[in-house]
């Protein structure tokens, strides 16, 4: 049953403009930063004569890009729980568990396979090694959620293993949260895990503490912080309305932590946030700001950015898939002797064509195998707790 202390003060399942750019921006860095590696490890210098910091903005945020998809991720699936079950004690296990395996386990699992087919077929790049453990090492590290610790004991998994590792973060955390849900039943104790999570979070990613380079990047504890950041802002959206000078406040607050953040890294840096490991929570507050603004105010975005604002819906597809995009491309690239006129070409190729092949997999394959689970598992008031269920309720207590 919901209490009055989280109840919604809507429950409509719109998306929100705001946090989809936030995803955007997100998956845009990504994709930068992996075609940047490929440039790189090509020894292409088609960064000379460019400004330190315009190229450590451009296509060395990658893991920037990560850490505000965590923090979107964790306001997403607090608001979410609080929509279908009203609070966070309210929670079905069950019910959770099967909500995140429709929408994660049918694309992770069709990716396995094409890898294992790829490795099998030995296609360069895709070959897992004996050092890292071989197919099955990998396999198993991906299906448990540990390929961020295999990588930090071993070595570095082809590429598009080794975008799995923040999938082991994400999913790692929501497998225990729906847990913490019931064992904290009340609100205000909930908060306590989530803020012991912010707390450590830089610890885990500082030189001092964390003398493995792999692990500052990839560990559990070092992008966990972010996620419970933004299950906090849901819970402080659900019983709290910013007024206009908050929202206003929020929004600036939040637009200059993630300009200093993503521009001005290389000065973040200097200052010692970077090996403190807080530059990464700098960067999640801001995020959560703008997410909060976002999520109050429903704000829409201009036509201008709508290219933007689909790829940041098509986020998770895009992610499985894109590497492939980049790899071929820059197997294209190399072919033709790697002119460097063309290198804008490729960043550019890469952004547009990843998105196409992440909307071709959500049309076609991750959001109907999504929906048939779900029709499956009765995705209704009486199994999955669905909205219909929660609207009923505050209709009841209404007369």
């Amino acid at each position: 049953m919901p209490t009055a202390e989280f109840i919604q003060p809507a429950n409509r399942w719109q998306r929100l403009d705001g946090v989809d750019l936030l995803r955007g921006l997100a998956i845009f860095f990504v994709l930068m930063n992996h075609v940047n590696m490929r440039l790189l490890g090509a020894k292409v210098p088609y960064t000379q004569g460019l400004p330190a910091q315009l190229v450590s903005s451009l296509v060395w945020n990658g893991q920037f890009g990560v850490q505000i998809f965590f923090a979107v991720s964790g306001f997403l699936i607090a608001s979410t729980t609080l929509r279908r079950w009203g609070s966070p004690s309210g929670v079905s296990v069950r019910a959770f568990y099967q909500l995140r395996f429709a929408r994660i386990a049918p694309l992770l699992m069709l990716l396995l396979a094409i890898l294992s087919g790829l490795h099998f077929a030995q296609i360069q790049g895709f070959v897992v090694s004996q050092k890292t453990g071989g197919l099955g090492g990998a396999l198993f590290a991906a299906l448990t959620f540990h390929i961020n610790l295999l990588e930090a004991r071993t070595d570095y998994l082809p590429p598009s293993w080794d975008i799995l590792w923040s999938l082991s973060v994400e999913e790692t955390f929501y497998f225990f949260f729906p847990l913490a849900c019931r064992l904290f039943r009340r609100g205000r104790f909930l908060l306590i895990p989530l803020l012991v999570f912010v707390v450590i979070g830089p610890f885990a990613r500082s030189h001092a503490f964390n003398p493995n380079p792999v692990w500052r990047e990839y560990s559990y504890l070092g992008g966990m912080d972010a996620i419970a950041m933004g299950c906090l802002t849901a819970l402080y959206a659900a019983k709290h309305r910013l007024s206009r000078t908050g929202l206003w406040v929020a929004g600036i607050l939040g637009t200059a932590l993630l300009v200093f953040s993503l521009g001005f890294s290389i000065q973040a840096y200097i200052w010692g946030l970077g090996r403190n490991g807080l530059n990464m929570t700098i960067l999640a507050a801001g995020a959560c700001l703008l997410i909060a603004v976002a999520a109050q105010t429903e704000w829409q975005a201009p036509r201008v950015l709508k290219p933007l604002l689909r790829l940041g819906q098509r986020s998770y597809e895009v992610y499985l898939t894109h590497v492939f995009v980049v790899l071929a491309l820059f197997s294209l690239f190399v072919a033709a002797h790697k002119p460097m006129p063309a290198v804008p070409v490729l960043f550019i190729a890469a952004i547009l064509l990843a998105g196409v092949l992440g909307e071709l997999v959500a049309r076609g394959y991750s959001e109907p195998m999504n929906r048939w689970l779900r029709q499956r598992w009765g995705d209704g008031p009486n199994r999955l707790g669905s909205v219909n269920s929660i609207e009923k309720h505050h209709k009841s207590r209404a007369r």
